[in-house]
């Protein structure tokens, strides 16, 4: 795993940050993207040097899932759970009250559902992942039905949106989560109210969740390279 790439070298300090977070016997919701990635590898490293020992880990996708078993982390489901006592995860944003935008890798909502029942929710980012307002840099992800997409989208117009389904890359066709529906990233001029606009999305009939993360953070672990050196700090 050497490398001398100051991005790769930052997220991977920032995954071994979040990790290094993880105790025995805690149950841990196991986030997507590059950067959450490195915490599942180092949660496995960790397990398989018995510094940490009795670990499950709940998997918020298929990447994850793929992920953990690869680097040896038992799984469960939140059948089977009576509580969660941590989940690390990516964001795509993040504003100055930790409210997130998330959504990039089309997971967002079993990510939110794993997030939010954590006891403890560890956001791993880059500092460029950092705004001072939500929808600034990144398109606000919504995951709605298929049969609903016309629908959805006209609705989400009303609100102001420009939505544009998110069609895959060396795949024709929509990108498909993993619940079988499709993404519409929508661009908002302004989002002044997260909270309001979070529930209102979620009211449209078709849509599953979207991507405003509201009150769910409760740390953030920023990677950021200076004079080519890697460093983490907490905020």
């Amino acid at each position: 795993m050497t490398t001398t790439d100051p991005v790769k070298l930052m997220k991977q300090e920032v995954g071994k940050a979040a990790a290094s977070k993880v105790k025995s016997g805690m149950i841990v919701g196991l986030g997507t993207g590059s950067t959450t990635a490195y915490a599942i590898e180092y949660i496995g490293d960790r397990l398989k040097s018995g510094e940490i020992e009795n670990i499950v880990g709940i998997p918020t996708s298929f990447q994850a899932e793929v992920l953990a078993r690869q680097y040896g982390i038992p799984l469960t489901t939140l059948d089977v759970i009576d509580h969660m006592d941590l989940a690390i995860d990516g964001a795509d944003e993040v504003d100055p009250n930790k409210n997130l935008i998330k959504g990039g890798g089309a997971a967002h909502t079993r990510e939110k559902i794993v997030d939010s029942l954590a006891d403890q929710f560890i956001v791993v980012v880059d500092s460029g992942k950092l705004v001072d307002r939500l929808g600034s840099t990144f398109l606000l992800p919504v995951e709605a039905m298929p049969m609903a997409i016309t629908t959805v989208m006209k609705a989400l117009e009303k609100l102001g949106g420009k939505p544009q389904l998110r069609m895959g890359v060396k795949k024709a066709g929509p990108v498909i989560t993993d619940q079988g529906n499709m993404v519409i990233d929508v661009k908002f001029d302004s989002i002044d109210n997260p909270a309001d606009l979070e529930k209102t999305i979620n009211n449209i009939p078709g849509v599953l969740e979207n991507g405003l993360f509201v009150g769910v953070a409760d740390l953030i672990l920023v990677g950021e390279v200076k004079d080519g050196q890697p460093s983490v700090r907490e905020f």
